[in-house]
């Protein structure tokens, strides 16, 4: 199924926001995209706050709800500048092919859209009250951080 289609599919079914997005809150199944930022050979990762609904504090990267009927990449557009401050000096944006991650713990079904974000220039992060803090690091070094479920899939399939 398309992504566009299941979002609308989903936000017929589930609550909404008074803003009009969707409220996965109570869903069993939420489509997300994961998006990893790079500049050289560098990946970024941010520690998501106490004040999250899930995995707080936990290494993760820019993500969001597709909680709205909007092409993907205005909404990568939208978290960039949201999450971490970023508008300008993107060099590319890759979309991957979307794939399931089940978490039995919380009882969802996550539908993860990866994105790759390359970057001419190293950027100055200025987080949200989503996140605690960043760090660059070699792709190598992901499996040192305590990190959401899912996410070495969503990079392996990026670089």
């Amino acid at each position: 199924m398309d992504v566009m289609e299941l979002i609308e599919r989903l936000g017929k079914k589930l609550p909404k926001f008074p803003d009009g997005r969707i409220d996965y809150s109570k869903s069993g199944i939420a489509p997300v995209i994961t998006v990893f930022v790079k500049y050289k050979e560098k990946i970024l990762l941010i520690k998501r706050s106490g004040r999250v609904g899930t995995y707080k504090g936990k290494w993760h990267t820019v993500a969001g709800y597709l909680d709205e009927v909007k092409p993907i990449k205005e909404k990568v557009l939208e978290e960039l500048r949201e999450e971490i401050g970023i508008e300008k000096g993107i060099k590319s944006i890759r979309i991957a092919e979307s794939f399931e991650v089940k978490d039995r713990v919380i009882g969802k079904v996550w539908i993860i859209h990866p994105v790759l974000v390359e970057l001419n220039e190293k950027p100055e992060i200025k987080l949200d009250w989503e996140h605690t803090e960043f760090k660059w690091i070699k792709k190598e070094e992901l499996e040192n951080f305590d990190t959401i479920p899912g996410i070495h899939k969503t990079l392996k399939m990026l670089l």
